[in-house]
């Protein structure tokens, strides 16, 4: 079975912002795949299957409903709930040292600066879970990181983040089916270093 969880803001007042691209994704995937969610506990959660019905895979699909920086404690109650172990997590987050609409797998690692990131590796006591990175770019310089993340795509971004996150969904189906190395082999082809 494969955890899929995006991270971001609960409420409306975030939902368009480039720190719950995460969320957008996951948002995205349920649709396509035709996995609902419904709350349960910490998270909105949607359990199926992915595939043909002679290779289809377990999900299950997350958005966990705690502020970015206390992710940590919902994706362990998660885990904790579906029996799952962390070298089955896939987390779903933005990235600033990414261009706009650019995507990034990694099967583990540091934090690159990620608040979620590092509250999920404080409450795991664990690094080893995979990521999937959403290049949000940088800010203006001057403008500080907190600000720019709470902040809306452009306009002229929205074309380049509708496709990353269809895009994001195909890697993530890549990844269930094909495994992590043939989604990174495939989806991270081109893609810029991120940095740790």
């Amino acid at each position: 079975m494969r955890v899929i969880v995006g991270l971001g803001n609960p409420g409306i007042r975030y939902q368009s912002t480039r720190h719950n691209i995460g969320v957008r994704v996951l948002e995205r995937t349920s649709e396509q795949w035709s996995i609902g969610l419904h709350l349960s506990g910490p998270a909105w959660l949607g359990q199926g299957h992915v595939g043909s019905p002679a290779q289809a895979v377990d999900v299950v699909l997350a958005i966990p409903q705690a502020w970015m920086n206390q992710s940590g404690q919902a994706v362990k109650a998660l885990l904790d709930q579906v029996a799952c172990a962390p070298h089955d997590l896939v987390i779903v987050h933005d990235d600033l040292d990414l261009e706009v609409g650019r995507l990034r797998i990694k099967r583990s690692g540091g934090t690159g600066g990620h608040n979620g990131v590092e509250s999920i590796i404080t409450e795991l006591g664990t690094d080893q879970f995979s990521r999937m990175k959403i290049g949000i770019g940088r800010p203006a310089p001057g403008m500080e990181a907190e600000d720019y993340v709470l902040e809306a795509f452009s306009k002229d971004e929205l074309s380049i983040v509708d496709e990353s996150i269809d895009r994001a969904v195909l890697a993530l189906e890549c990844l269930v089916l094909q495994g992590l190395d043939a989604a990174m082999n495939q989806f991270n082809a081109n893609e810029p270093e991120g940095e740790e």
